[in-house]
């Protein structure tokens, strides 16, 4: 309180309490006296209130007012703690908000964020140290939550990240457009006297330079939206296998292919050829091996 604020508490507290000389004056109309004393309290009182609204105001600013909107601040407004984690149901966070009703809601943020620089997003959690930035846990249901960006569609993204390690527990079903099986590649080595060496699984040998000079592979599934190529592999130790051609294609493609062997004249099956450089047909000791993948 002021200087000039103490004289006046201090004059308007003798006016009321000091002894009083009476002075004739007219009287006032009924229901309208007042006392010397009564208005002197009323003034003391006034400048009372408006000494502490003052001070109540200027330490700590708009009261927080249940039920209704608060008014627009034009500062951040900081809540800072030092609660530690107790291990209990309860304790550990600086705030907490929680709605009891069925229908959800403990809370909302909404902001104007524009594009660029000095813009910053409507929710940020950031760890200074090695613990978790963030934690979302939906203890029922079979949907944690959703993430959209506008209408959707291929020119949006759901988040970026700057970590290339594996998201353990992410099951992305497509990836470039492509679902996750259509992706899948398989493959066989299949050696110079038709014998599968190895293979990722599911390829058995039909027919090995029996019938003619080829090789028929039944690739246990339908082949007719997959992909398929052939190479030649190297060999230069007991023998020498640099060069040599081989292509490879999947039978019963009408008016294209049609594989001689009986057990290979259905969509499972594939046909590959080995040749020689100069086209001709490989001869028993002159064979190569070779690879053939499957891309579902």
């Amino acid at each position: 309180m002021g200087k000039h604020d103490e004289q006046g508490w201090t004059e308007a507290w003798e006016a009321a309490y000091a002894p009083q000389r009476e002075t004739p004056e007219a009287p006032a109309p009924r229901g309208r006296r007042r006392s010397p004393r009564t208005r002197s309290v009323v003034v003391a009182t006034g400048m009372l209130l408006l000494g502490v609204t003052g001070i109540g105001v200027a330490a700590s600013g708009d009261v927080l007012r249940e039920g209704q909107r608060n008014g627009t601040a034009t500062r951040e407004t900081e809540i800072v703690s030092r609660t530690n984690e107790t291990g209990a149901s309860k304790g550990g966070y600086a705030t907490r908000q929680s709605n009891l009703s069925s229908s959800g809601g403990a809370a909302i943020y909404g902001c104007r964020a524009g594009t660029g620089a000095n813009t910053n997003p409507c929710l940020r959690a950031n760890n200074l140290q090695g613990g978790l930035a963030f934690e979302l846990n939906a203890t029922e249901g079979d949907l944690a939550g959703t993430i959209t960006a506008g209408g959707g569609g291929d020119a949006k993204k759901p988040f970026t990240t700057n970590a290339t390690g594996v998201a353990t527990g992410l099951n992305a079903d497509e990836v470039d457009g492509l679902s996750a099986a259509s992706l899948r590649t398989r493959w066989a080595l299949v050696n110079e006297t038709g014998v599968i060496e190895a293979q990722s699984g599911g390829f058995t040998v039909l027919d090995a330079y029996v019938t003619n000079q080829n090789i028929y592979i039944n690739a246990g599934e339908d082949l007719t939206d997959n992909g398929l190529n052939a190479s030649i592999a190297i060999r230069n130790v007991g023998g020498s296998n640099f060069g040599g051609e081989v292509s490879v294609s999947r039978c019963q493609i009408p008016n294209v292919v049609e594989c001689a062997p009986a057990n290979s004249k259905n969509t499972q099956a594939l046909v590959v050829s080995p040749r020689n450089s100069d086209g001709t047909a490989t001869a028993a000791g002159a064979r190569k091996r070779f690879y053939v993948t499957v891309t579902e």
